[in-house]
């Protein structure tokens, strides 16, 4: 009967370690659904050492800067404080706690006469830099939905042409 009882004791034990564990499963998967893109990419200072690297591969990219609105505006404008505002912006549109207080897309790109072969460009760009950090996949979707969500703004549409 002894026996039995402690059996019955061990099963108890690890009924209730299990429950516990589910439990907190449960509650880090909440959690983890719950987190702000900002969160799941590490906050700011991942965010600004893969926006200085896109910036980087941005400035000198030849085929942007065969339009020579890019061009002259990439000699105009230093790479440090495009960086700035690409960072802040990336920061706030993730959730994170940061406020752009730049121009509208609109705003800024509007004299650049950006086609869609010079989007796509910046797209391809943009997604190796992501690849080079190793931005998980459901990231790095989230971030090109958000860029993806400012090119009506940006790209030339064939009226303005």
């Amino acid at each position: 009967m002894a026996k039995w009882m402690r059996r019955c004791r061990v099963v108890g034990i690890a009924a209730v370690l299990f429950g516990v564990l589910e439990s907190r499963l449960a509650q880090a998967e909440v959690q983890a659904k719950q987190q702000s893109l900002y969160e799941r990419l590490g906050g700011l200072a991942p965010i600004s050492v893969v926006v200085s690297d896109f910036i980087d591969a941005l400035v000198p990219d030849a085929v942007l800067n065969a339009n020579p609105a890019i061009d002259a505006a990439r000699k105009r404008v230093p790479a440090p404080y495009l960086k700035y505002h690409v960072t802040a912006l990336v920061c706030q549109a993730t959730g994170g706690p940061c406020q752009y207080q730049g121009r509208t897309m609109k705003e800024t790109h509007a004299h650049l006469n950006i086609n869609e072969k010079e989007w796509a460009r910046m797209v391809a760009i943009f997604k190796e830099v992501l690849a080079k950090h190793q931005v998980p996949a459901k990231e790095s979707e989230e971030l090109l939905a958000i860029i993806g969500s400012t090119k009506a703004d940006i790209v030339m549409s064939d009226k303005g042409k």
